[in-house]
């Protein structure tokens, strides 16, 4: 019985020749990010996912507050402040999309000033460069 336990392969138990404990929650990729880095290289891995990772979420709130704006506006039925309380989401969607894009262009142009990579996100089979 100790034998069958010893050569099975039970999840977090590490390989007798291994140092390292494995975490079974977490995938093989983002242990190895995790537990196998040094502080410079945890961050120059994490850094340019979350700042492609907020590109995203900003984009899909710009595209929810124009569709509620726009909503709003179509079933206001001509009353007025509906109408400007509908404008105001539609214009804050609006420049708050261009903030995003400014941010974008700024940080294109730091890293091709500086020659470092800041918004590659790599997901996989789908790398966004």
């Amino acid at each position: 019985m100790i034998e069958l336990l010893t050569q099975s392969k039970l999840a977090g138990v590490p390989p007798a020749d291994s140092p390292s404990l494995n975490n079974p929650v977490l995938n093989p990729t983002l242990q190895d990010i995790l537990v196998n880095r040094s502080p410079t290289e945890f961050f120059a891995i994490i850094l340019p996912n979350l700042i492609g990772l907020s590109f995203v979420i900003g984009v899909i709130i710009f595209l929810f507050v124009m569709i509620i704006g726009a909503i709003q506006w179509i079933i206001s039925g001509g009353d007025k402040a509906a109408i400007e309380s509908a404008r105001g989401k539609i214009t804050n969607a609006l420049v708050g999309i261009v903030i995003l894009f400014s941010l974008f262009a700024l940080l294109k142009l730091i890293e091709d000033f500086f020659g470092i990579n800041i918004l590659a996100l790599d997901l996989g089979i789908l790398e966004i460069k």
